[in-house]
C-alpha cells in the first residue's frame, strides 16, 4: 500500500523523457546522471536527489518545478492557500504605479511592526498567516514609499517583498518568488541599501542553485560580496557576508567541488566566530550553528551521507533558532540518514520537521522526496508512517 500518490518525481521524469522520445541511456548521457541512478529513480526505488532533479531538468529543458510537480496544487487547495496567491501577484504588480489614491497608509512605525511580524511569522512556520496578510501590507507600504520617498520607507517596502518571496518559494511558486526578488532589488536600490542588495543576490543565487545553474549562482555570490563591501562595517554586513559564503558552499557541494565548498565554509566559520549567533540579523539565522548545519548539507551534496548523518546528529539547535530553520535542518538530516541506511532515524527526523513547522514541512520538497525514498525501502509500513504520508498528500 502506498501512502503517497504514484505520480512521484521519478514517474514524472519517465513521463517527460518518453514525451521527448528519449531512452533512459540517452537521458543519462544528456544529464550526466549515472544510468543505474536514473533507472532506479524512475522506478521509485531511490529518491530523487536535488542534483539529479536539476540535471534532468536541464537536460529536458524544463523547469525544476515541472519535474518535482510543484506547486502541490491539491494540497494547497485543501489548505485554502491557493486563493492567497493571486492577491500577492497583484500587489507585486503595482510597484511602479505611484501613490494609490484609495489607500491611506498608517504611520510608518505601525507598518514596520507589521512587516517585522510577518518576517517572524514565516520563520515560525506560520506560512498561511504570512500569505494572507502580506498582499495588503505590500499595497499599503507601496503607497507610503511613493508618498514619502525616504530611505526608511523603501527599506520597509523591500522587507515586504522579501516576505512575498519567502511565502512563494516555500509554497513552490518559483515564478512568483522570482518576481518578488526583482521587486526587492528595485526597492533596495531606491533605499541605497547595500546590505539588502547583498541579501537579494544571495536569494537570487539560491534560485540558480535549485535550477542547477551553478556558474550563474557563483557569479551572483561574487557580485553580492562586492555589493556588501559598499555597506557600512558592522554585524549586519558580516552576517549577510557569512550567509553568502554558506550559500556558495552548498552550491559548490552540489557541483561536486569539495575544495571550494570547504573554503566557503571556513570563511563563514571565521565570520561566525565574530558575530556569534546572529539569528535576528535580517532573520538569516547566521552564526556558528548555521555553519554547522550547512556543513551537513554540503556533505550530503558531496554524497558523504554517512558523515553528514553523523555530524548532523551531533548538532544541538539553540532555542532561539526559528522553527522554519529547525524544520529544514531535520529534513536535511532525514535525507542523509535515509541514504546512509538509518531508516528509523530518518523517519524520526521527518516527524521532527513536521513538529517544528508543519505548514512548511508539508510543502517541503526534501521532506516529500525523503518520505518517498523511505516508502520504497520499507517492505512493511507501520501505521504512523502511513499516517504521515496521508498527511502529506491529504
Amino acid at each position: 500500500m502506498h501512502a503517497l500518490p504514484h505520480d512521484h518525481t521519478g514517474a514524472r521524469i519517465k513521463r517527460l523523457r518518453l514525451e521527448r522520445h528519449l531512452t533512459q541511456q540517452a537521458l543519462s548521457d544528456l544529464s550526466q546522471v549515472p544510468y543505474s541512478t536514473l533507472t532506479k529513480t524512475e522506478q521509485g526505488v531511490i529518491a530523487a536527489s536535488p542534483h539529479v532533479i536539476a540535471a534532468v531538468a536541464r537536460a529536458l529543458r524544463v523547469e525544476v518545478a515541472t519535474v518535482t510537480g510543484q506547486p502541490y496544487v491539491s494540497e494547497l487547495r485543501a489548505d485554502q492557500l491557493d486563493v492567497l496567491i493571486r492577491p500577492i501577484r497583484e500587489a507585486l504588480d503595482v510597484y511602479d504605479l505611484g501613490v494609490d489614491p484609495d489607500i491611506t497608509p498608517r504611520d510608518r512605525r505601525l507598518l514596520a511592526d507589521e512587516a517585522e511580524g510577518l518576517l517572524v511569522a514565516v520563520r515560525a512556520g506560520e506560512i498561511k498567516r504570512a500569505a494572507g496578510e502580506v498582499a495588503g501590507l505590500i499595497q499599503e507600504v507601496t503607497t507610503a514609499a511613493h508618498s514619502e520617498r525616504s530611505r526608511e520607507s523603501w527599506q520597509l517596502l523591500a522587507s515586504t517583498y522579501r516576505t512575498a518571496y519567502d511565502v512563494a518559494s516555500k509554497l513552490g511558486y518559483y515564478d512568483l518568488a522570482a518576481i518578488a526578488l526583482a521587486r526587492m532589488d528595485w526597492a533596495a536600490e531606491r533605499a541605497s541599501d547595500a546590505v539588502v542588495g547583498g541579501m537579494y543576490r544571495y536569494m537570487r543565487a539560491l534560485t540558480y542553485l535549485r535550477e542547477g545553474e551553478y556558474r550563474i549562482g557563483e557569479r551572483l555570490v561574487a557580485l553580492g560580496l562586492h555589493t556588501l563591501e559598499q555597506a557600512d562595517a558592522g554585524r549586519q554586513r558580516e552576517a549577510v557576508t557569512g550567509q553568502l559564503h554558506l550559500g556558495a558552499a552548498v552550491m559548490a557541494g552540489r557541483s561536486k567541488d569539495a575544495s571550494q565548498a570547504e573554503g566557503h565554509l571556513r570563511e563563514a566559520e571565521r565570520i561566525a566566530t565574530g558575530t556569534g549567533e546572529a539569528v535576528d540579523v535580517h532573520w538569516l539565522a547566521f552564526g556558528p550553528t548555521n555553519v554547522a548545519v550547512h556543513r551537513v548539507s554540503v556533505l550530503a551534496e558531496l554524497d558523504e551521507y554517512g558523515q553528514a548523518a553523523e555530524e548532523g546528529g551531533r548538532i544541538r539547535i539553540p532555542g532561539s533558532w526559528p522553527a522554519s530553520r529547525r524544520s529544514h535542518h531535520h529534513a536535511e538530516l532525514a535525507r542523509a540518514q535515509m541514504w546512509s541506511g538509518d531508516l528509523d532515524g530518518s523517519f524520526r527526523n521527518l516527524q521532527a520537521a513536521r513538529k517544528a513547522a508543519p505548514q512548511q514541512a508539508r510543502y517541503h520538497q526534501t521532506v516529500r522526496e525523503t518520505y518517498a525514498g523511505l516508502e520504497a525501502a520499507r517492505r512493511r509500513l507501520p501505521e504512523s508512517f502511513l499516517s504521515y504520508g496521508s498527511w502529506l498528500s491529504a
